[in-house]
């Protein structure tokens, strides 16, 4: 679970304008302003809060700021296994993670899956720790993974620099 970057098994995204009308977002046709990926890679790694959106068993949604660690194309986190999170990814797992800060925005698109292989969990841990200097050893909760299929990021300037990245399925 290597810091950050694009994978060989995860090429780079295609990017190309969102879809929000009203917005005043530049034309879907042109290329101009678009956000390199690697600008999002950078964001989601160096970020410290996360917000984690879940829906609740009725529909209702739930988002909480959580700590995690981008790796790999993937974003990794954890949660108390009787917290809302973890109770609400078991029913639907379907989630939404954004970054936290004033103007500028990433967010990821996709499910949360329980983490069960051992060395991802360790390298989790490690990655953590780096981070946040936060020892996880004993730790026994769950770990989850989001592989995106859509991320979507913006600066101040959302009209000019909106943009969506896709992986293929």
């Amino acid at each position: 679970m290597p810091a950050g970057g694009s994978s060989r098994n995860n090429p780079t995204p295609t990017a190309d304008r969102p879809y929000m009308p009203g917005y005043g977002v530049a034309d879907a046709k042109s290329g101009k302003g678009l956000l390199p990926w690697n600008w999002a890679v950078d964001f989601l790694s160096k970020g410290r809060n996360y917000w984690v959106a879940t829906s609740r068993p009725d529909g209702r949604p739930h988002a909480m700021p959580v700590w995690g660690v981008w790796s790999e194309d993937k974003f990794y986190f954890s949660t108390g296994i009787q917290s809302r999170k973890a109770r609400n990814i078991a029913k639907d797992p379907r989630c939404v993670v954004g970054t936290e800060h004033e103007l500028d925005a990433v967010v990821v698109e996709r499910v949360a899956e329980l983490v069960a292989d051992k060395a991802v969990i360790r390298q989790f841990a490690e990655a953590y720790a780096r981070k946040y200097d936060w020892d996880m050893a004993g730790f026994e909760e769950p770990i989850f993974v989001v592989h995106p299929r859509v991320v979507i990021g913006f600066t101040a300037g959302l009209e000019e620099t909106a943009t969506r990245w896709s992986f293929d399925e």
